[in-house]
Protein backbone atom coordinates (compact mmCIF):
# COMPACT_ATOMS: atom_id res chain seq x y z
CA UNK A 1 0.00 0.00 0.00
CA UNK A 2 2.65 2.38 0.46
CA UNK A 3 3.35 2.25 -3.03
CA UNK A 4 0.12 3.32 -4.19
CA UNK A 5 0.36 6.55 -1.91
CA UNK A 6 4.04 7.66 -3.27
CA UNK A 7 2.14 7.41 -6.60
CA UNK A 8 -0.61 9.51 -5.67
CA UNK A 9 1.06 12.25 -4.82
CA UNK A 10 2.79 13.08 -7.74
CA UNK A 11 -0.35 12.70 -10.04
CA UNK A 12 -1.79 15.34 -7.76
CA UNK A 13 0.91 17.45 -7.90
CA UNK A 14 0.40 17.15 -11.81
CA UNK A 15 -3.39 18.43 -11.77
CA UNK A 16 -1.87 21.45 -9.64
CA UNK A 17 0.26 22.27 -12.22
CA UNK A 18 -1.56 22.31 -14.96
CA UNK A 19 -4.12 24.96 -13.72
CA UNK A 20 -0.84 27.32 -13.28
CA UNK A 21 -0.23 27.22 -16.49
CA UNK A 22 -3.98 27.98 -17.80
CA UNK A 23 -3.83 30.79 -15.50
CA UNK A 24 -0.63 32.34 -17.10
CA UNK A 25 -1.98 31.71 -20.62
CA UNK A 26 -5.23 33.83 -19.58
CA UNK A 27 -2.77 36.85 -18.00
CA UNK A 28 -1.71 38.22 -21.62
CA UNK A 29 -5.15 37.70 -23.09
CA UNK A 30 -5.99 40.09 -20.45
CA UNK A 31 -3.24 42.11 -21.06
CA UNK A 32 -4.14 43.07 -24.54
CA UNK A 33 -7.52 43.54 -23.66
CA UNK A 34 -6.48 46.29 -21.25
CA UNK A 35 -4.25 47.95 -23.46
CA UNK A 36 -7.42 48.03 -26.69
CA UNK A 37 -9.70 49.31 -24.19
CA UNK A 38 -7.05 52.02 -22.95
CA UNK A 39 -6.40 52.58 -26.57
CA UNK A 40 -9.95 52.88 -27.73
CA UNK A 41 -11.00 56.32 -26.21
CA UNK A 42 -9.34 58.85 -28.46
CA UNK A 43 -9.11 62.80 -27.44
CA UNK A 44 -9.44 65.60 -29.82
CA UNK A 45 -6.03 66.79 -30.06
CA UNK A 46 -4.98 70.05 -27.96
CA UNK A 47 -4.14 73.55 -29.50
CA UNK A 48 -0.60 74.22 -29.42
CA UNK A 49 -0.64 77.16 -26.66
CA UNK A 50 1.54 79.91 -28.46
CA UNK A 51 1.28 82.26 -25.69
CA UNK A 52 0.54 85.94 -25.42
CA UNK A 53 2.24 87.88 -28.26
CA UNK A 54 4.44 90.59 -27.17
CA UNK A 55 5.07 89.35 -23.42
CA UNK A 56 7.37 87.41 -21.84
CA UNK A 57 9.21 85.02 -24.03
CA UNK A 58 7.41 86.17 -26.86
CA UNK A 59 8.62 90.08 -27.25
CA UNK A 60 9.38 90.67 -30.13
CA UNK A 61 12.61 92.14 -30.84
CA UNK A 62 14.64 94.56 -33.40
CA UNK A 63 17.31 92.69 -34.87
CA UNK A 64 20.15 94.67 -36.24
CA UNK A 65 21.43 94.65 -39.46
CA UNK A 66 24.34 91.91 -39.10
CA UNK A 67 22.47 89.67 -37.81
CA UNK A 68 19.25 90.20 -40.02
CA UNK A 69 21.43 89.11 -42.98
CA UNK A 70 21.57 85.47 -41.20
CA UNK A 71 17.98 85.60 -39.54
CA UNK A 72 16.07 88.17 -41.32
CA UNK A 73 15.21 91.41 -40.82
CA UNK A 74 11.85 91.76 -39.37
CA UNK A 75 10.87 91.62 -35.52
CA UNK A 76 10.77 88.26 -33.82
CA UNK A 77 10.99 86.49 -30.46
CA UNK A 78 14.59 86.05 -29.24
CA UNK A 79 13.59 81.95 -29.27
CA UNK A 80 13.00 82.45 -33.05
CA UNK A 81 16.55 84.00 -33.27
CA UNK A 82 18.47 81.48 -31.84
CA UNK A 83 16.35 78.51 -33.62
CA UNK A 84 17.08 80.44 -37.37
CA UNK A 85 20.83 81.30 -36.05
CA UNK A 86 20.97 77.54 -35.27
CA UNK A 87 19.82 76.64 -38.77
CA UNK A 88 22.08 78.95 -40.36
CA UNK A 89 24.66 77.11 -38.12
CA UNK A 90 24.20 73.47 -39.06
CA UNK A 91 23.20 74.25 -43.31
CA UNK A 92 26.46 75.73 -43.32
CA UNK A 93 28.27 73.11 -40.89
CA UNK A 94 29.84 75.47 -39.15
CA UNK A 95 29.50 73.44 -35.81
CA UNK A 96 33.43 72.36 -35.03
CA UNK A 97 33.55 69.06 -35.99
CA UNK A 98 35.97 67.85 -32.65
CA UNK A 99 34.38 70.27 -29.91
CA UNK A 100 30.56 69.86 -30.97
CA UNK A 101 30.10 73.37 -28.44
CA UNK A 102 32.35 75.26 -30.23
CA UNK A 103 31.07 77.32 -33.16
CA UNK A 104 33.44 78.60 -36.43
CA UNK A 105 32.61 81.62 -37.48
CA UNK A 106 32.15 82.63 -41.28
CA UNK A 107 32.30 86.14 -42.98
CA UNK A 108 28.60 86.85 -41.84
CA UNK A 109 28.80 85.47 -37.97
CA UNK A 110 31.84 87.07 -37.20
CA UNK A 111 30.44 91.12 -36.69
CA UNK A 112 27.65 88.84 -34.75
CA UNK A 113 30.38 87.20 -32.84
CA UNK A 114 32.30 90.43 -32.02
CA UNK A 115 34.75 89.54 -34.73
CA UNK A 116 36.05 86.28 -32.76
CA UNK A 117 36.26 83.13 -34.89
CA UNK A 118 35.61 80.80 -32.85
CA UNK A 119 32.99 81.06 -30.07
CA UNK A 120 31.15 78.80 -27.79
CA UNK A 121 27.47 77.98 -27.78
CA UNK A 122 27.22 79.08 -24.38
CA UNK A 123 28.84 82.66 -25.14
CA UNK A 124 26.63 82.97 -28.08
CA UNK A 125 23.62 84.34 -26.03
CA UNK A 126 25.68 87.06 -24.93
CA UNK A 127 27.16 87.76 -28.33
CA UNK A 128 23.15 87.95 -29.77
CA UNK A 129 21.84 90.49 -26.91
CA UNK A 130 23.78 93.10 -28.13
CA UNK A 131 21.98 92.60 -31.83
CA UNK A 132 18.45 92.70 -30.21
CA UNK A 133 17.25 95.93 -29.05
Amino acid sequence: MAKKAKKAAPKKAAKKAAPKKAAKKAAPKKAAKKAAKKAAPKKAAKKKRTGTPGVGLNKPYNVSAALGEIVGNKAMPRTEVVKKLWVYIKANKLQDSKNKRMINADAKLKPVFSGKGQVSMFEMGKHLSKHLS
